[in-house]
């Protein structure tokens, strides 16, 4: 199962996000709230905060020391 937002207007569904699915799904659809902006505004920051949220991944190893740079932490 798989979550997606959406925009719809009034004929036609529009994804926020890449569908990680193929074709020939079953689909539920909810309508949660109207959407309080156009797509032609710009977001406001807060609208911002938290929107690439899912759509990248850290390394295990993020903040483990570099090889490159051993000499200069000893």
């Amino acid at each position: 199962m798989h979550t997606i937002e959406a925009i719809y207007d009034g004929t036609n569904f529009k994804p926020m996000q890449t569908i990680p699915v193929k074709e020939n799904y079953k689909v539920f659809i909810t309508f949660v709230e109207p959407v309080k902006r156009d797509d032609k505004t710009k977001m406001s920051r807060k609208e911002m905060f938290g929107c690439m949220r899912g759509r990248f991944k850290m390394a295990d190893d993020f903040d483990a020391p570099l090889e490159d740079f051993k000499e200069y932490m000893e």
